[in-house]
């Protein structure tokens, strides 16, 4: 059919034979318009860190780096100018990474890449954002810019991944927009007995909150500091 083609409209009539044409309808076009691509909604947000569960993420430092962990099968790869082992030797302040590095490795591998941030510091979070990392770590490994806030990760249209040390801090950056919670442990140190720690604490709580009735997650909830909702959605 031609774009925009004129139709009638073939209505049978009573009479054996006869039939009648009623008012004209215009074509479909062959190709519609196509549909807003969603971007930035919870159910997108959430959707890589989803993906990327089970998966290997390997710091990596520079492009050729991270061609080296893309052909190894990395699910993603995190784009810092020094592992967190040498950070916590120079004891001094460690800020995003340099965004010169961080544009060449996205540019350079086609697994996701993600890129971390001070917490509480969002301007770090908008120019990663813009330079088109697919994941955000609001990181406790660089220096706290906030002790008391961290980024309102709602406003951003690239999810969160952020790190806990219990159920309680887990529902709050989940609250603030986070999209992914990992165990914090302890980073450069080699040392897993933080992160088997913190994940076991996690576990534990969460199955002590199925077992609970209403009443109890009322209490539970102002002593953890957490939304309501979230915990009931445990």
């Amino acid at each position: 059919s031609h774009f925009g083609a004129v139709f009638w409209t073939v209505v049978s009539s009573s009479a054996p034979g006869r039939c009648l044409f009623t008012h004209p309808f215009r074509a479909m076009p062959e190709t519609a318009p196509a549909a807003a691509v969603a971007e930035g909604t919870d159910k997108v947000k959430r959707g890589l860190p989803a993906m990327l569960k089970g998966g290997v993420i390997m710091d990596v430092m520079n492009p050729e780096q991270a061609k080296i962990a893309e052909e190894a099968g990395a699910c993603a790869v995190m784009a810092l100018e020094k592992i967190p082992a040498d950070i916590r030797m120079q004891k001094g302040v460690a800020r995003m990474s340099d965004p010169k590095m961080i544009k060449a490795i996205v540019n350079a591998v086609s697994i996701p890449v993600m890129a971390k941030c001070r917490i509480g510091h969002f301007v770090e979070a908008q120019v990663l954002q813009q330079l088109g990392v697919d994941c955000i770590d609001e990181s406790e490994v660089l220096t706290i810019a906030d002790e008391d806030n961290h980024v309102n990760k709602n406003k951003f249209k690239v999810p969160f991944v952020c790190g806990c040390r219990n159920l309680g801090e887990a529902l709050r950056r989940i609250a603030e927009g986070c999209s992914m919670i990992r165990t914090k442990g302890e980073a450069g140190t080699g040392n897993v007995v933080e992160a088997t720690r913190h994940i076991r604490t996690l576990h534990k709580e969460i199955r002590a909150v199925q077992t609970m009735d209403d009443d109890e997650l009322f209490t539970l909830a102002k002593e953890m500091g957490a939304p309501l909702n979230l915990l009931q959605q445990v």
